[in-house]
């Protein structure tokens, strides 16, 4: 958002006007700043709605991100694994292993934060 909202439910509700012999009537001052407090609930509703949407969003992405690292280095490992000799594919095997191990425990604290 732009900037800071200058007015909030309290300050709608807590509002008095002066009372002038040819001012508005009373009545439709308040119904109609009970529309305006009524919007203004919604719309506060529906930014944290929003907001916990993003931060959803935000961290499916990191996952999905750390995902896409990790099969990267398994495609790297696999590819220098096949030209290499034997013992050097037990040891980008142990690599392969640790990265996986690495990514289930990312991901495993993410679902513990999410619950």
């Amino acid at each position: 958002m732009a900037g800071k909202v200058n007015l909030d439910i309290q300050t709608i509700l807590d509002k008095e006007f002066e009372i002038d012999f040819k001012g508005y009537s009373s009545d439709d001052v308040d119904s109609f700043l009970d529309l305006v407090m009524e919007d203004y609930q919604t719309y506060q509703e529906i930014t944290a709605e929003l907001n916990q949407k993003i931060a959803e969003l935000e961290r499916t992405n990191a996952s999905l991100r750390a995902k896409l690292i990790e099969e990267e280095g398994k495609s790297r490992a696999m590819e220098q694994a096949a030209a290499a000799t034997p013992a050097a594919q037990g040891a980008a095997n142990v690599d392969i292993l640790k990265r996986l191990s690495r990514l289930e425990e990312m991901i495993y604290e993410q679902n513990q934060n999410n619950k």
